[in-house]
């Protein structure tokens, strides 16, 4: 089974359409999929527990309505093994991080992955990802990454700019060879995840994970080129510069002050 985490924040114009893409990505496997919504303000809240509240069990179809609500369906094509859906609350806005380690907490799937819920990425890719864990069984950790030539949105230089050389500070500080660190799509195995003892609660959680990774020393980690439908701070983008600053700080951080997981997790 695949954990599906999607953190939400603000997003009521995109939360119905992503859930739409996220259950009718591989339609084989079945998925169990985690909203966190981050003590939203735009109305997405509402709109969960309208839509989603008390839909318990597993379902096989999803549409979204000319009105904008879901409507769920528990009969499908035969392959479908269809989907279940979990949804938790914020009383107070923490980050991605926090709604991300909330998720985790709820997880019971053999592969994990991320999802934003803004359109900026494509859950059809996973279908080049998880082979790699599943099929091929060479890797423990999957990212994508946007700078491997498949669609990408032509947006901000500096944004460009800043994810390349916090890639490649991580790179230096962490012996990796990954190109972009900042990456939403990160993939891996429940072995993994227990190993994981996350603390930062903004975008930070991106250098965590990947440093806890890095650090462990025995993961077999792989990169997929991905889409990227990236959006503008008018479309309700929310990373700004000072997330980056932010990043630079925690490269430096878990490198030097790693955080004492390993022992933890091991009497976990």
């Amino acid at each position: 089974m695949l954990s599906v985490v999607i953190p939400v924040y603000n997003e009521a114009g995109t939360i119905g359409r992503i859930l739409v893409e996220v259950a009718r990505a591989l339609p084989e496997l079945r998925k169990e999929i985690i909203i966190v919504d981050d003590c939203s303000s735009d109305g997405t809240a509402q709109w969960l527990e309208r839509n989603l509240a008390h839909r318990q069990g597993v379902w096989r179809g999803i549409s979204v309505g000319a009105d904008g609500e879901i409507e769920l369906c528990p009969q499908a094509a035969p392959d479908t093994a269809g989907f279940s859906l979990t949804l938790l609350y914020h009383e107070r806005n923490l980050g991605k991080g926090g709604a991300v380690r909330t998720g985790f907490e709820h997880t019971s799937g053999d592969v994990i992955v991320i999802q934003d819920a803004d359109l900026e990425y494509d859950p059809n890719d996973w279908s080049l990802m998880l082979p790699l864990i599943t099929d091929r069984k060479v890797a423990d950790v999957v990212y994508g990454s946007r700078f491997y030539g498949r669609p990408h949105r032509s947006l901000y230089f500096h944004h460009y700019l800043g994810n390349r050389i916090i890639s490649l500070i991580f790179n230096l500080l962490y012996n990796q060879m990954l190109s972009d660190i900042e990456v939403c799509y990160k993939m891996f195995t429940k072995q993994v995840l227990k190993q994981l003892v996350l603390t930062a609660d903004d975008f930070g959680v991106e250098i965590e994970i990947s440093a806890q990774i890095a650090l462990a020393k025995r993961w077999r980690i792989y990169e997929v080129g991905i889409s990227y439908f990236g959006r503008t701070y008018e479309e309700g983008k929310k990373i700004n510069w000072g997330d980056g600053v932010r990043a630079l700080g925690y490269l430096v951080k878990f490198r030097i002050w790693p955080i004492r997981w390993s022992r933890w997790a091991r009497r976990a």
